[in-house]
This record gives structure tokens, C-alpha cells and sequence, in this order.
């Protein structure tokens, strides 16, 4: 891995008077493990470098043309000849543009300031210019990271691309023995960093409390701030080094800044060696430190109550100090750690979801229609059975019926409603930002959607699940299935893929149509007396709840056939001789009248597809006869199942077991057995995530071969 580091122009990446930049890449490149692959390029006047992997970059200014766009053409010649895997821009989003055009390597740029006050990310334009032509950018707080994503599609605020890593130091041994009577400050001398406050506070500190001194560090020829007394030592600018030495003796460090501070290096630091941190509650300072007295009010009488508090009381100073120490976390091991694992992952080195290991609880969002609309006529469906699935897996779920809501939400301006629910989609994935999207038929997610979902959401693994017929006759539901099939992780469908001639590229795999304990609970199998030997119903006007006019399905002639040939059999039929279909809980009274049920599917039998009138069937309780040629006898015997070869053969068997009810009970009861054990919606469930994720499970699929 190759790797390049771009720091502002004239950074001083130099011992003598570096800046909070040139430090943070010089501690975290001390610590990466890439160290030796990367290259730190600036522009500086001073002789002295803080490492020997930086290469100060050379160029002459030019007459009307800008300097930083010159030190970027100079960075990019080197860069043409190393040609990194990634280029680390920081602090200068205005670079990104002239980069992004003339490398194809991977960039990330570092934040460092208010992203609202830098040339190239203050404007919206500017930002998703950004967010487009940057494959990770990277925030030193949370504060500078809300400051970027302001006014943004909610899409971004929890994306991926945009992290928080925060500013680091190392950790040094501290003897709180040896605590000296010390308040030290650092940083700029003006208003902004709240200097005024700390000198005519730190001044009748000093007087009400003489065994004390204040030590402070930095100097601002722009603004003249003087404060005299006989124990303020006025250090000015001091070798980074010493200002670390000093807070290791220092018992109360104030970072009393006015300006909304991005992070603040110096309440790292200082909690880094054990001072008791007073800071004030702006920007990303409340971040750097896990322990500190927070100045809610910024003024003299809040900072002298506070040092006053703690110069008075050294058992709460003590505390301050140990908690501070004891709790500080941001080593640039630690940092370094982050970054190198985010380096990883742009080069493909590593998932940034950890793939080995299955979570006991994902979040997943499920996009199928859910049937609202239609008031519970039809609630049993697969849909809703794939999703009880999931929550009995202890995952957390959220549902959108999509067809819901584009019946919910046409209008003149979005006919079909599919603006509404592809917005609606990504404003709960920007909220939820769920582990796994699973799709049912959502036919109107767009694949626009799905694609920028993958690129701002990485992490989120989609599925997508279709349990209509695929085959020559039904072409239409074919072209419907592929075409999200290059936008998903694995694809579901109820037909054996293996005589679908899918591409072998796409992750496809059979699921059978799940029954669920909750919806499949008559025990028909257990009942004596019935009204009818044989069910059967079909539908080909499911959202409507009648039949289409004038439709004929060829399965009514094998259905005439087949009564003609059991004079003595009595069938209750829906959806054919003008017998409208039933739904709901009219469907489970009408099946519980039967002891017997016809699967016929729509069309030629092929293999493993069956209609989900399978499951309320079987894990119902009915002996259920189903076509040889739907090679279900993979995975279910002729003591669970009753397969016919024929019509003929049909009929036979219809007869002999309407007269042998003990036979009957016996094998509808294994075939119900099996079903609600090894086809439940808890196990179809399983399988969709541990073949979405790529996990090993030690559970039974019986659908699979071995």
C-alpha cells in the first residue's frame, strides 16, 4: 500500500513552531504499520523535519496565478511518479478538485477546522462536490462533523464516508506526587482563545493564593493582551516537548476558548498527563477530555469559581487528575489503529463490517408490501412470514410496505408514487442505518437508489426475495428479478436456479415458502369429521379480492377433468366456476373444512416452484398432493407428501386416501411435522442472513443438497 500525505500549504512540518497538523501526522505515522509505505508531502522554510519520510515539495510562485494551486501541481509531478493507492489531503478541501481530475487514487480528506469556514466546503454545492469525489473524509470531532453535514440530505448524516477520527498524543507515566502548584495555559495570546479571561482571572488567583505560580505557553503578535503579576511566567512559543514535560508537573490546565474550537489539542494533552482540565463548552473541546469542569458560563466569576474550587479542595483536584488520566483513551496507537483500518478497507483489504463474526442482533430493514391497505385481507402472506422470522431471531425490524405507500402518496407531480417511497427509503436508512436492507418484489425501488445506498451506506448488505414463477411463460417476472440483481449482496427466489439460467456471477439461492407456527395452527390432521375431501383455490385477482373477467386459467380444465374422474369425491373450489377466492380468516374456516388439499400451481410443474399455497396446506394439516415433476420428493417423502404422476394417478390416490382416514392423518401429520420443523420461517429467515453475510451455520437446510 502506497501512501501519500498532502499537508496544507506551509505547514510547518518542523520541530521549530509546528502546527497541530504537522503533529497528529507525525505521531500517527510513527504508529501506523504502513509507516514505511508513506510519504509526507508540505512546503516549508524550515530546515529541521519532524520525520525523514517528508519531502518538501519545490516551486516558484507565478504571477496571477495562485499559490496553492501551484503547490498541488508540484505535489501531483511527484505523486505521477509514485502513483499512491491513496492520497491524504489535510485540512484543504479546496485541493480535492485538482487532485480528484488528475489521480486515480483513492482520496480522503482530513478536517482539522470548521469545515463551514474553508475555502471548498462552505457552501452545499461544495460539500456534496465533496462527498462525490471523496472516498472518506475525516472529522477530528463530532462537533466539525455536524458542522459539515448542516443542511444535508439526512442520507449523509450517518454515512460511512464520513468518520470521526480524533486527534491523539501518547501516554506517559505520571507521578501525581509530584504535581506542582501550577495552572498553565496554552496556545494563541488573544480574545479568541479566551486569554483575556485567563489573565484577569489567573492574576487575583495568583494574589489570593501566592504558593501558587501559572505557567504560559504561546504568543500572538497580532493582539496585545498584557498581564503582569510576580508568579505569571510569560514562556512565549516553546519546543512542543516542553509544553508536554510541563503539564506532567502541572495540576490545573484552562482551555477557556471563546471560538467554537473543531477539538483542542491542548485539554488532550493536558488530560494525557493527568492535569485537572478546565475548559469551555465550545465546538469539539467537551470531546477531547473524559473528565474536566465544563464552563457552562464563559466569564471571570465562572473561571475563578472553578480554579477557587479546585485550588481549595485538592481531594476533588486529585480526582480530576487520576479520572482524566486513568480514562484517556485517545493514544496515537489507538488513532493510528483507526486509520490504518480505514486504509485497509478503501483498498479492499478489509470489510469494514466484521464479517467473521454473525451478531446475535442486527438491525434489519424489510421492503415488501405489507398489505395495509387492503385492511387484513391479506395478512397470511410470505411477506409477512419472512419478517416474523426475522424478529424471532431477536433482530430488531423495521418494515416498509411499499405498495402502501405508493397507493398512499400519487400525485400529479409523482404519478406512481415512486419518488415518495425511494425518498422515504433513504430518509429511514439515513436514520436506522440498519445492518441489512431485504427486499420482497419492491418492484418501484429504483436501482439509483440502491446504488448511491451502497456507495454513502458500505456497510449495509442488501437482499432481495421473489417468489414468482420464472420460467419461459412468465419472462416479464424474470426481467423484474434482475433487475436489481447487480445492486444486491444475494438474491432468494422460490424456483431451483439451476433451470433459471441466471448469470453465475450474482449470489442465488432457492428458499421454499416458509410456514409460520403463528399463521399455520388448524391441526387439520388431528380433526375427524369434515364437510369436504378436497381444497383447492386459486386467485388471479389477489390486490382487487375477485377474479379478473374474461381470465381464464388452464388449471380449471385439469380441475374439470379431474371431478369428472372422482364422481365421488366433494371439493370445495375458490376461484374457478364463477366462485369468487376467499382470503384471511375465510380461508382458514373454508381449509379446516377439508381434510384433504390439491397444491396445483399456475402453469407447467418445473423444479421446487410452488405457489405459497403450499405451506397453508401442508403446515395446515391436509394431506396434500402435489405434481412428481416439481421435484419436492427432494426433501419430502411419500410418507409426508402424496406426489401424483398423472391425472389419472391423481385421482386414484384422492380416492384411496378419502377412504383411509387413518393413513390420511398419519402421513398429513408428518407432512405438517416437517414443514413447521425444517421449512419455518425462523430457519428461511436464517438462511437469508447467513447467506447474505456468508456465514457458516450448523442448522439443517433441507432444500440443500450436500
Amino acid at each position: 500500500m502506497k501512501i501519500s500525505i498532502l499537508l496544507p500549504y506551509k505547514e510547518n512540518f518542523s520541530p521549530e513552531y509546528p502546527g497541530a497538523v504537522s503533529i497528529y501526522v507525525k505521531d500517527t505515522t510513527l504508529c501506523s504499520k504502513y509507516k514505511k509505505n508513506i510519504k509526507i508531502y508540505g512546503s516549508t522554510d524550515y530546515k529541521k523535519k519532524l520525520l525523514n519520510n517528508y519531502i518538501n515539495l519545490p516551486f516558484k510562485k507565478e504571477l496571477l496565478k495562485s499559490s496553492s494551486k501551484i503547490y498541488v501541481e508540484s505535489f501531483l509531478i511527484e505523486e505521477n511518479k509514485k502513483k499512491s493507492d491513496i492520497i491524504e489531503i489535510h485540512n484543504r478541501p479546496s485541493y480535492v478538485n485538482q487532485i480528484y481530475i488528475k489521480s486515480k487514487a483513492k482520496i480522503v480528506l482530513y478536517f482539522h477546522n470548521d469545515p463551514l469556514n474553508m475555502n471548498g466546503s462552505k457552501t452545499l454545492i461544495d460539500r456534496m462536490n465533496l462527498i462525490n469525489k471523496v472516498d472518506k473524509i475525516i472529522f477530528n470531532s463530532e462537533w466539525s462533523k455536524k458542522r459539515f453535514i448542516t443542511n444535508l440530505d439526512k442520507i449523509y448524516h450517518k454515512s460511512n464516508k464520513l468518520t470521526v477520527i480524533y486527534q491523539s498524543t501518547n501516554k506517559v507515566k505520571v507521578n501525581f506526587k509530584n504535581k506542582e502548584k501550577i495552572i498553565t495555559f496554552v496556545g494563541k495570546l488573544n480574545r479568541a482563545k479566551g486569554y483575556d479571561i485567563f489573565g484577569k482571572t489567573i492574576t487575583k488567583i495568583l494574589d489570593k493564593y501566592p504558593d501558587w505560580k501559572s505557567n504560559v505557553f504561546g504568543d500572538e503578535p497580532r493582539e496585545k493582551l498584557i498581564f503582569k503579576h510576580k508568579n505569571l511566567n510569560l514562556l512565549g512559543f516553546q519546543h512542543h516537548d516542553k509544553v508536554l514535560n510541563n503539564f506532567k508537573k502541572t495540576s490545573i490546565t484552562v482551555v477557556c476558548s471563546r471560538w467554537e474550537e473543531p477539538f483542542g489539542r491542548t485539554s488532550l494533552e493536558a488530560s494525557s498527563r493527568g492535569c485537572a482540565v478546565i475548559i469551555s463548552n465550545r465546538g469539539g473541546l467537551p470531546e477531547t477530555v473524559t473528565d474536566a469542569i465544563i464552563l457552562r458560563k464563559l466569564n471571570q466569576k465562572s473561571l475563578y469559581n472553578s480554579l477557587d474550587k479546585l485550588i481549595k479542595k485538592k481531594s476533588i483536584r486529585t480526582k480530576l487528575q487520576k479520572n482524566s488520566y486513568k480514562n484517556f483513551y485517545l493514544t496515537n496507537k489507538f488513532i493510528s489503529k483507526k486509520i490504518d483500518f480505514y486504509r485497509e478497507f478503501l483498498i479492499g483489504k478489509k470489510k469494514e463490517f466484521n464479517l467473521k463474526k454473525k451478531k446475535d442482533k442486527f438491525k434489519i430493514l424489510h421492503v415488501t408490501n405489507f398489505n395495509e391497505r387492503h385492511n387484513g385481507r391479506l395478512f397470511y402472506n410470505t411477506g409477512s412470514r419472512i419478517n416474523n422470522g426475522f424478529v424471532r431471531l431477536n433482530h430488531s425490524v423495521l418494515t416498509l410496505s411499499d405498495r402502501d405507500i405508493i397507493s398512499y402518496y400519487r400525485s400529479i407531480r409523482d404519478i406512481d408514487g415512486s419518488k415518495t417511497l425511494n425518498k422515504k427509503l433513504i430518509d429511514i436508512i439515513s436514520n436506522y442505518v440498519p445492518d441489512l436492507l431485504v427486499l420482497g418484489h419492491a418492484d418501484l425501488i429504483k436501482k439509483e437508489t440502491l446504488s448511491f445506498i451502497r456507495k454513502e451506506y458500505p456497510d449495509i448488505k442488501i437482499a432481495q426475495w421473489f417468489l414468482d414463477r420464472m420460467d419461459s411463460e412468465w419472462k416479464h417476472n424474470k426481467k423484474r428479478f434482475l433487475d436489481k440483481i447487480n445492486y444486491v449482496d444475494c438474491s432468494f427466489c422460490t424456483t431451483s436456479p439451476d433451470i433459471l439460467k441466471f448469470p453465475k456471477k450474482n449470489k442465488i439461492f432457492y428458499i421454499p415458502n416458509p410456514a409460520d407456527n403463528s399463521f399455520e395452527n388448524l391441526n387439520i390432521d388431528k380433526k375427524k369429521y369434515f364437510k369436504n375431501d378436497v381444497f383447492f383455490a386459486m386467485s388471479h385477482g389477489v390486490h382487487r379480492g375477485n377474479l379478473k373477467k374474461g381470465k381464464f386459467d388452464k388449471r380449471e380444465k385439469f380441475i374439470n377433468k379431474l371431478i369428472k374422474k372422482t364422481p365421488n369425491i366433494k371439493y370445495d373450489l375458490y376461484g374457478l366456476k364463477n366462485i369468487q377466492p376467499i382470503w384471511a380468516d375465510n380461508f382458514k374456516v373454508a381449509v379446516s373444512n377439508s381434510k384433504m388439499g390439491l397444491n396445483l400451481s399456475q402453469g407447467k410443474s418445473i423444479k421446487y416452484y410452488s405457489s405459497d399455497r403450499i405451506t397453508q396446506l401442508i403446515a395446515n394439516g391436509l394431506l396434500t398432493f402435489i405434481d412428481k415433476k416439481t421435484k419436492l420428493n427432494d426433501f419430502f417423502n411419500n410418507n409426508e407428501v402424496i406426489f401424483y404422476n398423472s391425472l389419472k394417478d391423481l385421482a386414484n390416490k384422492i380416492i384411496k386416501y378419502s377412504n383411509n382416514d387413518i393413513l390420511r392423518r398419519r402421513i398429513a401429520k408428518n407432512g405438517k411435522e416437517k414443514y413447521l420443523k425444517y421449512l419455518n420461517s425462523k430457519i428461511v429467515a436464517d438462511f437469508i442472513i447467513n447467506k447474505t453475510f456468508n456465514f457458516k451455520s450448523n442448522r439443517k437446510y433441507i432444500w440443500l443438497k450436500d
